[in-house]
C-alpha cells in the first residue's frame, strides 16, 4: 500500500467507527485492492484451521457497509481441486476483518486458500492442518519470533524465515509498537506519521502499517501462525488492568487495543468468550494448546492479562524498571503471579496430561511458548528486572515444581521480549546450579526492535549465571526449531543489516536437546 492509499484508508477507518448502521454489499465497485493487508491462517487443528483477511476499503460509503467475502480452499495453488468454499461477513463492527474457521479437512496435510470480493482476488495463502492426535509425526519445523518495531528495522528476517519452510510460526508478542516515530530519526530504518496509539482507529492504523510490509505478508501466507501478545500491543509494561493514566481511561485504551488485536490476527471466535456478533473487549482467551499429534504439545501462554502489578513500581512510573531485592520485600511475596491462578492451574493440568497421556498418548515434547526470558539472571549490580519472570520468583518456582512433579518427557520453553538471544539450562531450583536440570530454554531476539543494552553488559550477566549457555544482544532475527521424536534442534538466525530490506542472514548458533536429556547442548 502506498502512502497516499494508506492515509486515505486510515481516515476512512476512523470515520467508520462512529457509524451505527450498515447495509450489505455483495459486489461493490471497488477502489484499489481490498486485500492490500494480505491473508493469514492460524491455530491449526487436525480437522481445520482459521483463515483471516481484513478489507481495505477506500470509499467512505463502502466503509459503512458490511460486505460478503467469498473464500475457497483447494489442494493446489491453481484451485483446480477445490475442497471447500463459502462466504463470510466483513463487518464494520470488527474493522472489516474476516475469520473463517474451517472444519472437515484431512489431518496432517497442506492446503491453499484465497478470498474474493467482487472482481478482486487475494493473494493465495498456504496452510496446513495438524496431524491426528494419536500420530507420532517424524518432524515439525517451527519458527518462533517476536518484537517488530517498524522504525527500528526492516522485516528481512521474515524473508529468510519463509525460506526455512516452517510448518508453523509461533509469534510471542509485540506484533506492533504503540509509539509515534521518535523526533530523532537518525539511524532509523524507516519512519511513519502515526501518533501514539490510544484509540481503536489508532490501533487499526498501526496494524495496517505493519501488515503493509511485503515480507511480513509473505510469512503469513506461507504457513499457519499461532499468536499471543505482550505489552506493546497495548502500552509499554502494562499489567492486567493497570497502566499509565487513570483507571477508566486505561481500560478504554486496553479495550480498543485488544479489539484491534483480535481483528488483525487469525484467532478463533472462542477467544472472544462472547458471540462475535456482540463481542466484549474486557477479556480475550489467548492461552490455549496446540497439539502436533504426539510429537509436540504447545502450551501458548498469556503473561500480560492476569499478572500482578510489578513489584515496588509506582503508579506514575513510565516503565517497570528494576529493583534491589533487599529494598523490595514485595518481590518475594508468594501471592504474586505472572499468569494468574486460573492459567497456572490450566498449565499444570496440561503438563500432567502431557506426562500421562491424553487423546492418543503422552507428548514427546512439551513446549511452553510465552513472552519473555524464564531463566533467572543474576546481575553483577545486584538489581532484578521486575517485568520478566525475575520479577515473579514465587510464580516461577510454582511452575518449576509443576514441571518437576509432573515430569513431562521433555520440556522446552520459548520466549522473546528482551531483544536478545539467550540459551539456558533450566534448573529445578534457579538459585542452585547443582539442582537437577528439568527443562531447556531458547529466548529469541527481535525481528527488528533494538536492544537497550550492550554486549559487554550481557557478557557480564552470562559470567554470573552458569546456566546461561549463550547470551547475545542487538542482533535481529528469529529462532528455528526442528523437532523430531529423538531430537530438538534450535538454530538462531540473525540478519546482517536490519536497516536493509534485502539484508542477508546467517546462523548465530545451533543447539540440540536430546530426547530424555534435559538441557541444550552445542550442536
Amino acid at each position: 500500500m502506498d502512502r497516499r492509499a494508506f492515509l486515505q484508508y486510515a481516515a476512512c477507518a476512523a470515520a467508520a467507527t462512529a457509524l451505527p448502521r450498515w447495509a450489505w454489499s455483495q459486489s461493490p465497485a471497488l477502489q484499489g485492492d481490498p486485500f492490500a493487508l494480505g491473508v493469514a491462517s492460524g491455530d491449526p487443528a487436525p480437522d481445520g484451521v482459521v483463515l483471516w483477511t481484513r478489507l481495505v476499503l477506500a470509499d467512505p460509503a463502502q466503509m459503512q457497509a458490511a460486505h460478503t467475502v467469498r473464500w475457497e480452499v483447494a489442494h493446489d495453488a491453481r484451485f483446480a481441486q477445490i475442497v471447500q468454499k463459502g462466504e463470510a461477513p466483513a463487518l464494520p463492527l470488527l474493522g472489516h476483518s474476516v475469520h473463517v474457521e474451517l472444519r472437515g479437512l484431512a489431518p496432517g496435510r497442506w492446503y491453499h486458500y484465497r478470498f474474493m470480493l467482487g472482481d478482486a482476488v487475494s493473494t493465495v495463502g498456504r496452510t496446513r492442518t495438524a496431524p491426528a492426535a494419536a500420530e507420532l509425526p517424524g518432524a515439525l519445523r517451527v519458527v518462533f519470533a517476536s518484537c517488530q518495531r517498524w522504525e527500528h528495522g526492516h522485516y528481512a528476517a521474515w524473508h529468510h524465515a519463509v525460506a526455512d519452510a516452517p510448518d508453523l510460526v509461533l509469534f510471542l508478542g509485540d506484533y506492533i509498537y504503540e509509539y509515534a516515530t521518535p523526533k530523532n530519526t537518525a539511524d532509523l530504518a524507516r519512519t511513519h506519521s502515526l501518533r501514539l496509539a490510544t484509540t481503536l482507529a489508532d490501533y487499526r492504523d498501526r496494524y495496517a502499517l505493519h501488515k503493509s510490509d511485503p515480507a511480513l505478508q509473505a510469512a503469513h501466507a506461507a504457513c499457519p501462525w499461532a499468536v499471543t501478545w505482550d505489552d506493546h500491543e497495548v502500552q509499554n509494561d502494562y499489567a492486567a488492568g493497570a497502566g499509565r493514566g487513570d483507571a477508566d481511561s486505561f481500560l478504554a485504551l486496553r479495550a480498543a487495543a485488544w479489539q484491534a488485536f483480535y481483528e488483525n490476527m487469525p484467532l478463533r471466535a472462542t477467544s472472544l468468550g462472547t458471540p462475535a456478533s456482540a463481542p466484549r473487549w474486557d477479556a480475550l482467551q489467548l492461552y490455549r494448546r496446540l497439539r502436533w499429534g504426539r510429537l509436540a504439545h504447545i502450551h501458548l501462554l498469556d503473561s500480560r492479562q492476569y499478572r500482578s502489578w510489578q513489584a515496588c513500581r509506582t503508579p506514575q512510573s513510565m516503565s517497570a524498571g528494576a529493583v534491589r531485592p533487599a529494598d523490595c520485600a514485595e518481590l518475594a511475596s508468594p501471592d504474586r503471579t505472572l499468569l494468574g491462578t486460573a492459567q497456572e492451574q490450566w498449565l499444570h493440568a496440561g503438563l500432567a496430561a502431557d506426562a500421562r497421556g491424553h487423546d492418543g498418548g503422552a507428548a514427546r515434547w512439551s513446549v511452553l511458548a510465552q513472552q519473555t526470558l524464564f531463566s533467572q539472571r543474576h546481575y553483577p549490580s545486584g538489581v532484578t528486572s521486575t517485568d520478566s519472570w525475575d520479577g515473579y520468583p514465587a510464580a516461577r518456582q510454582r511452575l518449576l515444581q509443576a514441571v518437576s512433579g509432573h515430569a513431562p518427557r521433555n520440556t522446552v520453553l520459548l520466549g522473546g521480549d528482551i531483544h536478545q538471544n539467550y540459551v539456558c539450562r533450566v534448573h529445578a531450583d534457579p538459585g542452585r546450579s547443582e539442582s537437577p536440570v528439568v527443562a531447556s530454554e531458547f529466548c529469541g531476539t527481535s525481528i527488528s526492535s533494538r536492544s537497550s543494552t550492550t554486549q559487554d553488559k550481557v557478557d557480564a550477566v552470562a559470567r554470573h549465571n552458569p546456566h546461561v549457555l549463550l547470551a547475545r544482544c542487538d542482533l535481529r532475527g528469529y529462532g528455528l526449531a526442528e523437532i523430531t521424536p529423538t531430537r530438538w534442534t534450535t538454530t538462531l538466525r540473525v540478519v546482517d543489516d536490519p536497516l536493509r530490506a534485502d539484508s542477508g542472514a546467517r546462523t548465530l548458533a545451533r543447539f540440540v536437546v536430546e530426547d530424555g536429556r534435559p538441557g541444550p547442548q552445542t550442536a
